[in-house]
């Protein structure tokens, strides 16, 4: 008798009218749940329309970060500076990621090009070092 798989109809006949749930291996199988049925619970589909997209858009967060320029004024530990606006308003602003990745120096003194958040405005990031 050749060997059938769970999702077969001949399977479960055979495995209801044996009386047994157990195949060869001794693994038990449950005759009534079929693999695509199974399969169908366990993947969730979503509908690709544009209506989704823009729905899904929405729920992404509107605030921009705020740019502005400013002048190093102290280095401080951990690569971390105080940073004085041009409104001199003083900031405490860390190296962005892509800045550390390419060994970009800072010194006191250098004009830079800063990211702040506008939910707090005493914290930044330097994005750029100007010329």
């Amino acid at each position: 008798m050749a060997e059938s798989l769970p999702g077969d109809s001949a399977f479960c006949s055979a495995a209801i009218g044996a009386g047994s749930s157990r195949s060869r291996s001794g693994i038990s199988r449950l005759p009534f749940l079929s693999l695509p049925k199974l399969a169908r619970r366990a993947i969730p589909t979503f509908p690709q329309s544009e209506k989704n997209t823009r729905s899904l858009l929405s729920l992404m967060p509107t605030e921009q970060a705020i740019e502005t320029e400013g002048v190093i004024v102290a280095v401080l530990a951990g690569t971390m500076f105080r940073v004085e606006l041009g409104n001199k308003h003083k900031v405490l602003a860390h190296i962005s990621g892509k800045m550390r990745k390419r060994f970009i120096r800072l010194t006191l003194g250098d004009k830079v090009k800063l990211e702040m958040s506008p939910y707090d405005l005493d914290k930044a990031r330097i994005t750029y070092r100007l010329r």
